[in-house]
């Protein structure tokens, strides 16, 4: 939790990341920024999702439409928080010369597509109207 708290104050402040270590290969840190720039856009769809499903379905009933829009909501919140945590922690281990971190969010966010893709392959087949 305390190397969480110390990765949010770098969101804030990337010089200091650069203070640690030695400087990577720039290749390597301008892919670890196309990684969290993808990451960002991957964020970007999954809330503009989420707005498309409480817009654009009101004849689809008020439950399945709050949740489907909030569960696509959370997670783009979720890829966006995660897309600069990731980015500090791999520049942080490049600059270290670690291994980079290991991640379980991809199989997570994933597994809340899916859900949602269910969801909504569930709703097509039953009707809106329930």
């Amino acid at each position: 939790m305390i190397e969480f708290v110390r990765n949010v104050r770098l969101w804030f402040a990337p010089e200091q990341v650069r203070e640690e270590g030695s400087t990577p290969d720039y290749r390597f840190s301008l892919a670890n920024e196309r990684t969290f720039l993808a990451w960002l856009r991957t964020a970007l769809a999954l809330i503009g999702g989420g707005f498309a499903v409480d817009q654009f379905l009101p004849d689809l009933r008020w439950a399945w439409r709050v949740g489907l829009a909030l569960a696509l909501l959370g997670a783009g919140v979720l890829c966006s928080l995660r897309a600069v945590n990731h980015w500090v922690r791999c520049e942080r281990a490049m600059r270290r010369g670690e291994d980079l971190p290991a991640s379980r969010f991809p199989a997570l966010l994933s597994l809340v597509v899916a859900v949602v893709a269910v969801a909504m392959v569930v709703v097509v087949l039953v009707g809106w109207e329930g």
